[in-house]
């Protein structure tokens, strides 16, 4: 696939048409209170994983409505004083996997939380093991339109709640240092990171990767790659109800999210990419607010961005931070 969105010099400029809701904050402020209800409940048991240069822990922790979510921990062996912590979210479809599929950060010296997503992790990957309770209204099959109807039954709501609880779970382990934490995600997961970034006032660093659920107007008309078609598609059949989507979907725009981010970030994007087109991650790194901040751009790349390129960019950037 050629290039087939802005040039990269009207990239650099370019700004969401998006608007963030009138009560985006409030939104926000009052679904993580009802969260904050109930008790985080971390539980962290060690797994035998024949593994000898780290030790890994199965996480549960509670989150959106109490429900269990569940993660690993992996700390380097012999670790005994805090240490800097890395939370990572997954690419749409995926889950947690295995514990040896993520070795990359404890082999830095660093503990590191992956979170597993609720209802997925059976698209790709090892696999998950969080369910998704919540029933919703009718939804085109995937993620992106369940519970499109109102803002506070949608899906993202329930994801994004799970990812703040998850660095307050990761955070609470004796081994972690609060202060020194980053967090990390490519694709879904770079989105994540976003709304974790804008919603945790504390972070040292934010590194979303080819982010997903940004400047979801132009998303949603750009491309035809799903995710995203997945709204299109519900469109097609929901007819006159596209206001209504999207009036929904700001509340989870990481354009908005990055408006309020107030850590350190390093962004990456692809110019190839259709399934994240470039011209939606701009959009959220030209959002984000902290003057700390970079983007890698890889010319000739599809959704795979900078793979294990941009897996050495990150370990070369967040030794200023965490």
């Amino acid at each position: 696939m050629a290039l087939f969105d802005l040039p990269l010099d009207e990239l650099r400029e370019y700004r969401s048409a998006s608007t963030a809701p009138e009560d985006f904050d409030a939104f926000w402020s009052k679904t993580l209170a009802e969260a904050r209800e109930h008790d985080l409940d971390v539980r962290f048991e060690p797994v035998d994983t024949g593994l000898s240069t780290v030790r890994v822990l199965d996480v549960t922790f509670a989150g959106f409505g109490g429900h269990p979510v569940k993660g690993w921990l992996t700390l380097p062996a012999g670790a005994e004083e805090p240490l800097p912590l890395v939370v990572q979210f997954i690419g749409y479809g995926g889950g947690r996997g295995l514990p040896h599929e993520h070795l990359l950060w404890a082999s830095t010296g660093r503990a590191h939380f992956v979170m597993d997503t609720r209802g997925q992790g059976s698209a790709w990957g090892a696999g998950g093991g969080t369910a998704d309770p919540v029933g919703g209204a009718p939804a085109y099959p995937g993620f992106m339109t369940r519970g499109i109807d109102a803002p506070e039954n949608y899906y993202y709501r329930r994801v994004f709640t799970d990812a703040v609880r998850a660095v307050e779970a990761a955070r609470a382990h004796p081994l972690a240092d609060a202060a020194r934490t980053a967090a990390v995600g490519s694709s879904q997961g770079g989105g994540v990171a976003l709304a974790v970034g804008g919603l945790v006032p504390n972070l040292a660093a934010v590194a979303p990767d080819v982010p997903f659920l940004c400047d979801f107007p132009r998303a949603a008309t750009l491309t035809d790659r799903h995710p995203y078609r997945e709204i299109g598609l519900f469109l097609r059949t929901h007819r006159g109800r596209t206001e209504d989507a999207l009036r929904t979907l700001s509340y989870f725009d990481g354009v908005h999210f990055a408006a309020r981010g107030r850590a350190p970030a390093l962004f990456s994007a692809a110019l190839e990419d259709q399934t994240c087109p470039p011209s939606t991650v701009f959009a959220a790194f030209n959002a984000w607010t902290h003057d700390d901040k970079s983007i890698e751009v890889y010319d000739f790349n599809d959704h795979e961005g900078g793979g294990p390129f941009q897996e050495a960019a990150k370990l070369r950037w967040m030794r200023s931070y965490v």
